[in-house]
């Protein structure tokens, strides 16, 4: 009270507000990690994904070393380089690709599938936000699968590898220079002639083998093959020569045989592969949300994966090449790391379409821009 009797009212304390970052089009950690658990309570969806990038690899590798610790004449080893190269091009490429898909579908159409979408535009948050945040979440549960599945595969194909390179069905020395293969091929020349595979022209070949058609199996005449013009039987030194021959040609598949894959093409192997996961996931969240579906995402993915990327990799379309250049598959492949075998059917890059790493590093980019910014649009553009 004042001396006059009037009460004095004190003034308010106003409390500066937090900033209200609802309208901000970068997503929150909190909304990312929402979309991340909202994706890892599907069981379903996450048994399928682990069984696929996990259980696949694990299972045939088990069976692998099970079968050889058992029969070890009769069972190869359950690791090397050809599993190695096998389990990379032949499981982890397509159906890393395929699972990724998958997931990119279900993040993209989940909240229009299940009648959430609506709840999350009048909450205030940008739309494009909750767009963004999808993909660190999604990725999140996808890369990590996939790297466990890589990191199984490694393990096995390092510890359990071969101690002997069988190359063309004969036992060689690991890792030799081309005078020393040349040199081992002399000294084994009837063993290299008859298994080695070589086509050779008329001039190249010694004179009890002038024909030139393909050698091996087989070898030359007198040397217990099918071919040739005459019967004539080949000297020893002259077998010795056509064994170099068929040595150099040789050179250069054989300098990328390895006992176990090295260290330096497991790590550019499992950082295409996560590309390859980060492409699939990115497209088909783009493309799920424009159709606002997930089924005929998914189908339209694996088509895309399993069909149309191997016929643009391998067919020669002179009208059309730029078309299958712009594909992201045939772009992908084109990043293969050296010393695998080509994820669409191998015999060699001539029969591949040629393009300069410019172009496939333009191409990928450009998808997942152009896909991410259709799926974004539509978005921001859909009724809630």
């Amino acid at each position: 009270m004042t001396d006059t009797g009037t009460p004095t009212i004190p003034k308010p304390v106003i409390e500066p507000r937090a900033a209200d970052h609802r309208g901000s089009w970068l997503p929150s950690g909190r909304m990312i990690a929402a979309r991340w658990t909202e994706l890892r309570k599907r069981r379903g969806l996450m048994a399928v994904l682990a069984l696929v990038t996990i259980g696949i690899p694990t299972v045939y590798l088990a069976i692998r070393l099970i079968l050889h610790a058992a029969a070890p004449h009769t069972y190869g080893p359950a690791g090397g380089f050809d599993v190695y190269v096998g389990m990379v091009a032949g499981v982890l490429y397509v159906f890393g690709f395929i699972v990724a898909a998958t997931l990119g579908a279900t993040a993209g159409s989940a909240d229009l599938t299940e009648g959430m979408f609506r709840h999350h535009v009048i909450t205030g948050r940008s739309r494009m936000a909750l767009y963004l945040a999808r993909i660190p979440a999604g990725l999140g549960v996808i890369v990590p699968l996939v790297a466990a599945g890589f990191a199984i595969v490694c393990a096995v194909c390092a510890f359990a590898a071969p101690t002997s390179l069988t190359y063309q069905g004969v036992r060689v020395p690991v890792q030799l220079s081309e005078p020393a293969l040349v040199h081992w091929a002399e000294a084994h020349a009837q063993e290299v002639v008859t298994n080695f595979g070589l086509r050779v022209t008329t001039g190249q070949t010694p004179a009890c083998f002038p024909a030139g058609p393909k050698i091996g199996p087989g070898g030359p005449p007198g040397a217990g093959a099918r071919g040739g013009t005459t019967g004539t039987r080949c000297t020893p030194a002259q077998l010795r020569t056509l064994a170099a021959l068929v040595a150099r040609a040789n050179y250069k598949d054989y300098d990328r045989m390895f006992l176990s894959p090295p260290i330096s093409l497991m790590v550019k192997t499992g950082l295409w592969l996560e590309l390859e996961v980060l492409i699939g996931f990115m497209v088909a969240l783009g493309l799920s949300s424009l159709l606002g579906q997930r089924t005929v995402s998914v189908i339209l993915m694996i088509i895309l994966e399993v069909i149309v990327t191997p016929i643009a990799v391998r067919a020669r379309l002179p009208h059309m090449i730029n078309l299958q250049r712009s594909i992201v598959g045939v772009a992908t492949a084109h990043l293969e790391p050296g010393g695998l075998t080509h994820v669409f059917g191998g015999g060699g890059s001539d029969h591949f379409v040629v393009e300069s790493t410019t172009t496939a590093v333009c191409v990928i980019v450009a998808w997942i821009v152009v896909w991410t910014a259709l799926g974004a649009w539509r978005m921001m553009t859909r009724d809630a």
